[in-house]
């Protein structure tokens, strides 16, 4: 309807009016929702860039993954903390069987100067010092055997004793295992001196 006058129409739609809700959704970022911001956008796309494609992409992310997995797990074994320890490691027995270990005297310790002395003995040129270097490792080894078998009885002992309801399946292994390695090789770290008195409770 227009105006006989000014020739101009009565009423006009405002823009407001003839924007409808599929374009102002198109505006706002075009499937209704707001247009990321260049950070969110950088983030996202190193986000994708992260994620490998191809095969050897796989593999070689997954190397890395069980590298610092390892190291991880090393560090924690260093450092005391239980909750990074392989499952063979964790639990009280075996944080006990660790402490029992740690704190008597292993024949072992022995071995590494008796078998310096053997080859010394055996370089010297002198079958009869030879001869003696030989029987004093073969002792030694005896020894270190018989500690062993000592070491197998008195523990499960101890760890019948103190965890009556725990099963001592592969126990004892664990606890040989340990003491045949020399007291600064063992993972993880010693906690105790030798000679060292031990807690009632590893609970």
């Amino acid at each position: 309807m227009s105006d006989p006058v000014l020739g101009r129409p009565l009423f006009r739609r405002s823009k407001s009016e003839t924007t409808t809700p599929e374009t102002t959704a198109t505006k706002v970022g075009g499937k209704g929702r707001p247009t990321p911001t260049r950070r969110e956008a950088e983030a996202a796309a190193k986000a994708r860039a992260k994620v490998p494609r191809t095969r050897k992409e796989q593999v070689r992310a997954q190397r890395a993954a069980r590298s610092q997995s390892s190291q991880s797990v090393r560090q924690a074994m260093k450092s005391g903390d239980e909750r990074y320890y392989p499952d063979r490691d964790r639990g009280p027995e075996r944080r006990f069987i660790r402490d029992y270990v740690d704190s008597r005297f292993s024949l072992i310790e022995l071995v590494i100067p008796l078998l310096l002395v053997t080859m010394i003995l055996g370089y010297s040129g002198n079958r009869a010092l030879a001869n003696v270097g030989n029987t004093v490792l073969l002792v030694t080894v005896l020894l270190v055997l018989l500690d062993m078998v000592v070491l197998r009885f008195r523990l499960r002992r101890e760890i019948t004793r103190r965890f009556p309801d725990s099963p001592t399946k592969g126990l004892t292994y664990y606890a040989i295992t340990r003491a045949l390695q020399m007291k600064f090789m063992r993972l993880p770290k010693s906690r105790v001196k030798i000679g060292q008195q031990l807690p009632d409770d590893y609970r």
